[in-house]
Parts: structure tokens; sequence; C-alpha cells
């Protein structure tokens, strides 16, 4: 069975670096970083007709694209500081996505119950909520009264309970966001590479960034076959929480007088079983030690508390996990909330941490708490180096195009190319019906999830598929298939890009999905699909087990 042109290794992912002179002919456009900053810029670009290579040094969406709380959300709290146009753009650009993604980006009822006594009586958070509607046109807010709620809502704390208002917002799976994205950039002639990473920039004499020197960091090789010089007439850098590196070797400045941008902040989420905590939306409420915004949500079939807002220490190329202090914080808001059903450490599945970019409004000592620093996106340009950090999962789109203003100003491209805002109907997401006969044997909530979650390539997914690929993942909603995928066409290099991003088996199974009936499965597939051997698969078990231990499930007691 042959991979179809959208189905490739990563081998012939990298054939155009090997067999073109990037210098003779160099791309229009290089983009550093895998996450939906970058898969954004790509779509946009390439589907405008540039020459585009995106890179990422680890896996596609590893960092902060991987980690985030699954909203696709318009911003509720920015109305109540007065930010408008901020709430406007994130509800247009979340009810795109809801038609254009189904499958993928589903609308999730939100609920915020109300106490006598406690921050926001109903009536504001009500006056909010009918603001909130009339952005997106649509009216989703409702309020129960107190004894209609807890009828169905029998585990939350009674007492001084008033009623509870309820509003919509959206939920999605963010690294397969970003797969899909990136996958539309694709079938338009983009070229995206994995753990790809991007060690230094290339300046020409008059200190202008003219391409980058790539490394492959998945090549065993020892010659320099594995290193790339790559130019481009513009360099972009949508590396998040890393993006003052880059932007420091392009500055002119010095390391000591270089005024860094980007503050990282932590948000940590744990995991636990729908049977612990059976909900069916979404609850928002604030903590009741520092009265921060807490969510409580139902994902994947299971259900997910978060998330923290802490200054995160200097970044560097590490994965990031939670802290004690986290786990006990979140555990003590959801039993404050939730205070018949008594979480403990032993109901934890599994956790994940991700750093978002905040841009810092001020210096170390006049600093506001993370939670109060904007969740607006800056670009930079420096000595042609378009520098692009902050911003929501939502507005991926409206970043990119934001993006691709400032590129104008290197690029020597009739500037209508790049200010076209309506090029192909302004669809992010292509949407064609399958025609494999395969489809129309699984069940409809499948069908839709599978095409929302591959678009295109749903086609190539069901005709590689085996027989008993189209079986469920235990209790999950992934089936084999999606494995049997992801592994051939998905640019798989390590066992933690399959079981984290392509899929999530890692997070909601027991034990990060290594149980044996599962693990014998996953071999079979791996050594079918990417050639493993037994001495490699064992290599990858004992990585991701580590791995796993150590950044997805709980830090030592």
């Amino acid at each position: 069975m042959n991979p179809t042109k959208q189905c490739q290794q990563r081998q012939q992912a990298l054939a155009p670096l090997s067999r073109r002179s990037s210098q003779v002919k160099p791309w229009d456009m290089l983009i550093i970083g895998g996450g939906i900053t970058g898969a954004g810029i790509a779509r946009e670009a390439a589907r405008r007709g540039l020459d585009v290579l995106l890179v990422e040094q680890k896996d596609f969406a590893w960092g902060t694209s991987s980690r985030s709380s699954k909203m696709v959300h318009g911003g509720l709290r920015y109305i109540a500081s007065g930010d408008y146009k901020t709430t406007l753009l994130s509800v247009r650009e979340r009810e795109r996505m809801l038609s254009e993604a189904n499958g993928l980006v589903n609308e999730m009822h939100y609920v915020m119950p109300h106490y006598k006594g406690k921050f926001p009586p109903p009536w504001i958070f009500n006056t909010l909520l009918r603001v909130y509607d009339g952005l997106a046109g649509k009216r989703y807010s409702k309020y129960f009264k107190k004894d209609a709620f807890l009828s169905l809502n029998p585990n939350i704390k009674q007492e001084k309970f008033l009623g509870a208002s309820q509003f919509s917002d959206a939920v999605t799976d963010d690294s397969r966001l970003v797969m899909r994205v990136l996958n539309e950039a694709t079938h338009d002639g983009a070229h995206a590479i994995n753990y790809l990473k991007a060690e230094s920039l290339i300046t020409n004499e008059q200190g202008l960034v003219i391409g980058a020197t790539l490394i492959d960091t998945a090549s065993d090789s020892k010659d320099n076959s594995h290193i790339y010089d790559v130019h481009a007439k513009v360099v972009v850098s949508a590396t998040g929480a890393w993006a003052d590196t880059l932007r420091m070797q392009a500055s002119t400045q010095t390391e000591q007088s270089f005024h860094k941008q980007i503050r990282p902040s932590r948000g940590s989420h744990l995991v636990i079983s729908q049977e612990r905590l059976p909900i069916e939306q979404a609850y928002t409420f604030l903590h009741p030690v520092d009265k921060r915004a807490i969510f409580v949500f139902p994902w994947e079939n299971r259900t997910v508390l978060g998330t923290t807002d802490l200054d995160h220490p200097t970044l560097d190329d590490s994965e990031v996990g939670i802290t004690n202090e986290e786990v006990d914080y979140l555990l003590a808001a959801t039993n404050n909330l939730f205070n018949t059903v008594s979480l403990s450490r032993d109901d934890i599945i599994s956790s994940w941490a991700g750093v978002r970019p905040l841009i810092s409004e001020g210096g170390d000592g006049k600093r506001v708490s993370p939670s109060k620093e904007k969740r607006d996106h800056s670009v930079w340009l420096d000595n042609n180096l378009v520098t692009v950090s902050g911003g929501k999962l939502t507005t991926f789109r409206l970043i990119a195009l934001d993006v691709l203003g400032k590129c104008q100003e290197v690029l020597e491209l009739d500037k209508s190319v790049i200010q076209n805002q309506t090029i192909n109907g302004d669809q992010v997401f292509s949407n064609t019906a399958p025609t494999n006969p395969k489809f129309k044997t699984l069940p409809k909530p499948l069908q839709q999830r599978l095409q929302g979650f591959y678009g295109l390539q749903l086609d190539d997914l069901l005709e590689l598929a085996h027989e008993d690929d189209l079986a469920y993942v235990t209790d999950s909603n992934t089936i084999w298939a999606e494995i049997r995928f992801a592994t051939r066409c998905e640019q798989v290099i390590h066992l933690d890009d399959l079981l984290l991003r392509r899929t999530r088996l890692g997070l909601i199974l027991p034990h990060g999905a290594m149980t044996p009936m599962i693990s014998d499965k996953l071999r079979q597939i791996c050594q079918q699909e990417l050639g493993w051997n037994e001495q490699k698969w064992q290599q990858e078990v004992q990585r991701y087990e580590h791995l796993w231990q150590r950044y997805y499930h709980l830090p030592a007691a």
C-alpha cells in the first residue's frame, strides 16, 4: 500500500533540503516553530502561493500547543476589563472554527455556580453573559435556579448555593488541531519537518537575517549530512515562550542590554476518571484561596482539573511537569466545590504542564500576577527576523495574518498577495466528504470526530486501516486506525510523539497506556509501520516510561 501525496514519511519530507540549494533558490519563508502559531502562518502563507518551509526542533505541538487547557474560547473575562475588541475577534474565530472544524472543535457548556456573599453575584455575571452572547450573535446563556440545578448536579457544595449561570464556548484536542492546520498547509505546497532544530541564524554582510542553520536531531549520522544551511527571503520565529532566544541573536544589542519581552507562565492540569467525578459540562469557579478562575471539564471520556498560573523559571529544551504544590492546589479547589467527592492523589490518571508565552507589561519589580497579564500577541521585526509570541489558541488565524503583514516589509512581493484576507473563501479548514466505503460502517459520532481530526487525509487513514483497526482502543475515543496512520504518515520519531501528541492515550489511560493488552498491539503496529525491531521498541518503551513517570504523572510526594 503506497503512501499518497498527503501521506509522507519524514525522510520524504527531508528530501527537498538535500536536493535543492536554498542559497541559489531561497525559500520565500522559513518558519521556526511547529505549534499552532507556526502552523497557522504556514497555512496562510502557502495558500497565497509562497514557498514555505516550517521546522520544529522537537515534535509538532511539543511545546505549549499540546499542553493548553484545550479551550477555544472568546475571552469572557476581557469584557469585564473593557476590552471588547479582543473578545469580539475571539468570539468570531470561535464561531468560525465550530462551523469549519466540527468534530475537532466542539461546543461545550460551562456553568458558574453562585453562592451567597461570594463573587461574582448572579446579576453581574449574567449581564456579562448577555454582552458575550451579543458579540457572538447567538443566545447561549441561561440561568438555573437552585433546586433545578442541584437535582442535576448533586455533588456540588449546597450550603449558601443560589443558582448557576450557563454559557457556551468550545473545546478541542490542541495537538490534533496543529496537525490538521499543518495538513492544510502541506496540501497547498508547504513543507513541514519535525526534529529539525534552528541552531543559529544566517546573516549577510549588512547583518540582516537571510536564513538559519538547521540540525536534524533525529539523525544518527556522524558526518555533516544532517546539517542544513537554509536560506529564505524572510525568517519567522514562532517559538512561543522561547521567542527571546532567536530575537537576541538577530538583535544588535548585547545580551546584557537586550530587553526580554517574554514572561513564561506555567499552567498545569490533572486528569481523573469520569467515574470519580462524572460531569457533562465544564464548571468554572474561583479558587477559595487566591480567587483565580479554575475549570473542571470533560475531555476524551475523562475529567480534567485546571489550571494553575505561575511564573516559570528560565526555559531550556527539557520537558515541563507539575509540582506537588500545584497538585494540592487543584485538588483543594475541586474538593471545595465538589465537597462530596473527596478526590486524592490516588485518583489521578495523569497530568500535563505547559508554559504560556505572556508578553510582560513591566519590569521584574513592577509585575502584576501572571493571571492579570494580557493575552494579546505581539509581532517584532529585527534585522529581517520576524518574531511573534503571545496570543490565544482561538485567534491563531488572526495572528498569522498579522505576521504576514509584518513579513510584507521584508518580502519583495505584490502587497495584494499578503493583504488579501479573503483568499480561497477565507476558510482555514477544507471539508470534502470521504469516499472510502469503510466510512459508512462507522458510528455517526466517530464519523464526525474523524472528519474533524483528519479532513482531507481521512480517505488515506481508512485506506491504510487493517480489518481490526476500526475498533476503539479500550474506552477511549481513539481507534487503532489512527495509530497506524500516525506511524505511517505523521512523522512519528518517538513513542511519546505517538501517545502524547498524535493520540492522547498516554494522558487518558492508566500507566500512560503501557498495559500489556495495549502495548502488545502498539508494538506490532510500530514494527510494521516504522520498522522498529525488538531492541528499538524496548529502547522507546524505556524512554517513554521514564518521561511519562517524571513529567506526565505525579512528582514524588
